[in-house]
């Protein structure tokens, strides 16, 4: 019953928000999919949720490649409800977890890569949140750092402090950043290493149809660096996975993505010049005939429920 009523509603419902034969193909982001629950990210899909979520697509929908999808879209000859996945970072759970299930639906893929972070980094906004995770106490004190004394007895307290965190240092200076970062991690003890992908686990990717994009080296927010090392975590992230899979990388995904206030024009001339076909930002809505090849729109479902999830995926066709 409920597969015919998922029917129902990827027929009808274009019909009428007249987005059939539209040339529009809708790019998902995902970052990690998690064994299970995690209650410091609750929004991350687990297996299951991406199960039935590639099982939905690959039954009332058209995954293509990214590379696929824009070919067919620049000769006019998307079909309806073309969907590509996309997951950003490097997390080794796109390659543990989310790569079988992509297999077995069939379902293509892009996963855009932080090139500095493999072979057991991590990214500084999951230092902050395995801090918050870990430490010890009911309240914690970051005035000694720039920040604030912050109330950590609950689980709800401690989730709500990372991102209070994350939001408040995401735009600082990536050097001002790092040191807040490494103040907050010598609080504690020995944190996870292996939460993002190695060099094999690319291969793998790659070797199991998965397209390799780059994300910079370092996952700054571009605007608030120099025109110069823009161009180097630009250019050396998409060198440094040449290197890797020993193909070419032709897309890019710009760190945090928001157009104007993450990266700038000049940004997005860097990624051109330095010889990406296409990237995509974090700009919410469908890619058309008239979207710019460097800054494509993208959308995150997050409906923990298969219809809404369905029909807010084919609501944001309209945008």
């Amino acid at each position: 019953m409920k597969n015919l009523l998922h029917s129902a509603t990827a027929n009808i419902l274009p019909f009428l928000l007249q987005t059939q034969k539209k040339q529009h193909v809708s790019i998902l982001t995902y970052h990690r999919v998690l064994p299970e629950v995690d209650y410091m990210r609750p929004l991350e899909p687990t297996a299951s949720d991406f199960e039935w979520q590639m099982e939905l697509l690959s039954q009332h929908f058209n995954p293509l490649p990214l590379s696929d999808a824009l070919a067919m879209l620049e000769y006019g000859e998307l079909p309806d409800r073309s969907v590509c996945v996309t997951f950003d970072d490097g997390y080794a759970n796109n390659e543990e977890i989310a790569l079988p299930i992509l297999k077995q639906f069939d379902i293509p893929a892009t996963v855009f890569v932080a090139t500095d972070f493999l072979n057991g980094g991590r990214m500084w906004n999951d230092t902050v949140i395995e801090v918050l995770r870990v430490i010890e106490g009911g309240t914690l004190d970051l005035t000694g750092i720039g920040l604030d004394i912050y109330s950590i007895g609950e689980i709800e307290e401690r989730r709500r402090t990372a991102g209070t965190i994350i939001r408040e240092i995401k735009h600082w200076p990536p050097s001002k950043r790092a040191a807040v970062v490494a103040s907050m991690e010598d609080m504690v003890g020995v944190l996870p290493v292996d939460m993002m992908m190695s060099d094999d686990q690319v291969r793998s990717l790659k070797n199991n149809g998965v397209e390799i994009g780059a994300h910079t080296k370092s996952h700054p927010i571009l605007s608030t660096l120099d025109l110069d090392l823009s161009r180097q975590e630009v250019v050396e992230s998409k060198q440094f996975l040449e290197s890797i899979i020993g193909d070419e990388v032709r897309y890019f995904a710009y760190p945090n993505g928001r157009p104007g206030i993450d990266y700038r024009t000049e940004h997005r001339d860097i990624v051109e010049i330095a010889g990406f076909e296409a990237a995509v930002s974090t700009n919410w809505g469908v890619v058309s005939p008239l979207s710019d090849k460097w800054q494509l729109p993208r959308f995150t479902p997050w409906d923990n429920n298969p219809l809404r999830f369905m029909i807010r995926l084919l609501l944001n066709f309209r945008n």
